[in-house]
C-alpha cells in the first residue's frame, strides 16, 4: 500500500462525513483526531519529525486540504505543531495551542471545550497523542477507547458532532500504512 492509498481513504472518509446528515454545514461540527506524526529521538525533552513524520504530515495537508478546517488545536509540543503545520500554512490558520499540563483528563476537557467554542457548523483539527486523542474524543462524547499503540501513527478519526443527538465517529487511515507491530498491538489490547 503506498502513500497515495491512505491519503485517498482519508479524503473520501472527510467527504462522507461532511455529506452524513442534512444541515451539516450550519449545525454540526466536525473534529478530526490525529496523533502527530513519527517523532525523532532527538531532543528527548521535546522531539521533532523524522523523515517519515514529516511524509506523514504532508500527507495530512493533502487529506484535508479540501475538508473546510475552519481551526487547528495542538500542544505545546514540537511534534503535534510540526504535524499540523503543512495544512495550517496552506490554510493560513494559526493553531490554537492547548498546553498538556495539568494530566491527560484534565487536557482533553480543554480541548473539548475549545472545541465546544467554535461556532456551529465549523471543522477543526485536533493533533494530539497517543494517550490524549482517545481521551478526547471521550470527553467529547464519543465512545471511550483505549489508547492508541506506540507504533501506530496512520489512524485518522473523524467525531461528527450534531446539534442533536449522539457523536458518530469514524476510524480511517492516512499516509503510509503503520508497521505490522501497530495492529499486533490493537489485537492484544482487545
Amino acid at each position: 500500500m503506498n502513500n497515495h492509498y491512505g491519503v485517498v481513504a482519508a479524503a473520501v472518509v472527510v467527504s462522507l462525513a461532511l455529506a452524513a446528515g442534512p444541515g451539516h454545514a450550519q449545525k454540526d461540527r466536525l473534529v478530526v483526531l490525529v496523533r502527530h506524526a513519527e517523532r525523532a529521538a532527538e531532543p528527548a525533552d521535546d522531539p521533532g519529525l523524522t523523515m517519515a513524520g514529516e511524509a506523514r504530515a504532508d500527507a495530512l495537508r493533502e487529506a484535508l486540504a479540501a475538508a473546510g478546517i475552519d481551526a487547528v488545536i495542538t500542544t505545546q509540543l514540537r511534534r503535534t505543531q510540526l504535524t499540523a503545520a503543512p495544512l495550517a500554512d496552506q490554510l493560513r490558520l494559526t493553531p490554537m495551542v492547548i498546553r498538556t499540563g495539568g494530566g491527560v483528563g484534565a487536557h482533553a476537557r480543554a480541548v473539548a471545550d475549545a472545541v465546544r467554542s467554535r461556532a456551529a457548523g465549523e471543522a477543526v483539527l485536533v493533533v494530539g497523542h497517543s494517550n490524549t486523542v482517545p481521551a478526547i474524543i471521550g470527553a467529547l462524547g464519543g465512545p471511550g477507547m483505549p489508547d492508541l499503540c506506540d507504533a501506530e501513527y496512520a489512524t485518522l478519526f473523524i467525531l461528527v458532532l450534531p446539534a442533536e443527538g449522539p457523536p458518530r465517529l469514524i476510524r480511517s487511515i492516512y499516509g503510509a500504512p503503520d508497521p505490522p507491530q501497530a495492529s499486533d498491538c490493537r489485537r492484544t489490547m482487545r
